[in-house]
């Protein structure tokens, strides 16, 4: 069963959206997010990335930077750049992207079933940023940016979603990176009972996207708990603002990895190395993998395509995983990179930015090695979090992303 609500959106008016409408504050640095909302005052990155507004040395986590968020969200309001709907709506957000699309459900969901478990996750949060999402959360006291978050599909919600869609839009615009953003109003009563009846016909809801977002919500409303000494369990702080896909149409991209230095070895050394757990074949003129357990690897000026070798991984929902084979037979023992988490040696670079941007970071010297993977499938990330396991840091890069600033979670 997964409870989700209708809920009264913060939103822009139809003529300010695409002018409001930012990236989410984890894909873009403070430096970007300055480039990108320079000369528009109504760039949502002024709530979500409001260091951008101070000088560049104070520090982002100061408590200046959420006054800041809280203060610009409010000149949005005040200005009537946005508004607050008059009801409690449902709405259906499509993106997309070339011959990709995907219809999702902005509702709120329970905070209760993810604390029990009910709503899963497939990833371990950093303390300092879980930190600073509930900074901003309590004080702009709002969920600014929707959890990505994955169920099962069914024809039946497909229907609804199908029916809703062919009426007019409230809001189409395409971004700056040629990323269509659509979306609908479900003001219906007899459309939101209908919606809320079939998500209680599923068992779980999967975090795709946004895990940091989740769990600083569930604190802040955990401390709001404590403090309303009338609280009744429907507040608007018991709900976590998501968009909700069904997994047949969500994409996972690669996420590929590079590595500072070859931990003392030469690069025929760390080839024979590999050798021992992979086949090796030089030119891999695809340079992405075209199937699970194949790899590239930017070595020298050159691409070379790497298998993994039967006998050298486990079988079980996280063994068998890409990363996990990668991590286990060359980052830890070859490259010593034990914690990828922490381990400054390492990066991660998103499939959106392509083969091209590893040459680039091996070739300029700052990287000595490269690896593309082929994308962790969606029935592999449910198969973790139903196991109630945890996919290694940086498994799984969704796109598109949902944009920021579309629809606010007003907490009261």
């Amino acid at each position: 069963m997964s409870v989700i609500v209708p809920f009264r959106a913060v939103r822009p008016r139809k003529e300010f959206v695409k002018e409001v409408a930012s990236y989410p504050y984890d894909i873009v640095s403070s430096d970007e997010a300055r480039k990108i909302a320079e000369g528009n005052p109504r760039s949502f990155l002024h709530v979500i990335k409001s260091e951008i507004d101070l000088p560049p040395e104070v520090d982002i986590h100061d408590n200046i930077v959420y006054k800041t968020a809280r203060k610009n969200f409010d000149t949005l309001l005040n200005e009537g750049i946005l508004f607050q709907e008059s009801v409690p709506c449902f709405y259906i957000y499509r993106q997309r992207e070339v011959k990709h699309e995907q219809y999702g459900i902005v509702a709120g969901v329970s905070v209760e079933e993810y604390e029990s478990g009910r709503i899963k996750k497939h990833e371990l949060t950093r303390v300092d940023k879980e930190i600073d999402r509930t900074e901003h959360i309590a004080a702009v006291n709002a969920h600014t940016g929707p959890v990505l978050t994955i169920y099962r599909g069914r024809d039946s919600i497909d229907r609804i979603v199908e029916k809703i869609t062919n009426a007019r839009p409230e809001y189409d615009f395409t971004a700056d990176d040629g990323i269509s953003h659509t979306a609908w109003i479900v003001d219906n009563e007899e459309d939101i009972k209908n919606i809320k009846e079939e998500f209680l016909e599923i068992d779980s809801l999967y975090i795709a996207d946004g895990h940091h977002r989740a769990a600083s919500a569930a604190t802040v409303a955990g401390k709001r708990r404590i403090e309303n000494q009338n609280h009744r369990g429907d507040e608007e702080y018991n709900y976590i603002m998501a968009v909700l896909f069904p997994h047949d149409q969500i994409k996972i991209m690669d996420y590929n990895r590079i590595v500072k230095d070859l931990n003392g070895l030469n690069e025929e050394e760390f080839i024979e190395k590999v050798a021992e757990k992979f086949s090796i074949s030089r030119n891999f003129e695809d340079k992405s993998p075209g199937e699970l357990h194949e790899f590239g690897m930017y070595l020298g000026g050159t691409w070379f395509r790497l298998k993994a070798k039967d006998g050298n991984y486990d079988n079980d929902v996280e063994g068998i995983l890409d990363v996990s084979i990668l991590q286990n037979n060359i980052l830890n023992p070859l490259l010593g990179i034990i914690d990828p988490r922490s381990d400054e040696r390492i990066d991660f670079i998103g499939g959106p930015a392509g083969m091209g941007r590893l040459e680039e970071l091996v070739d300029s010297g700052e990287f000595a090695v490269a690896f593309s993977l082929y994308p962790t499938t969606l029935i592999q990330m449910m198969n973790i979090a139903d196991a109630g396991r945890i996919m290694p840091p940086k498994s799984t890069w969704f796109g598109p992303k949902p944009r920021s600033g579309i629809f606010v979670h007003i907490l009261e």
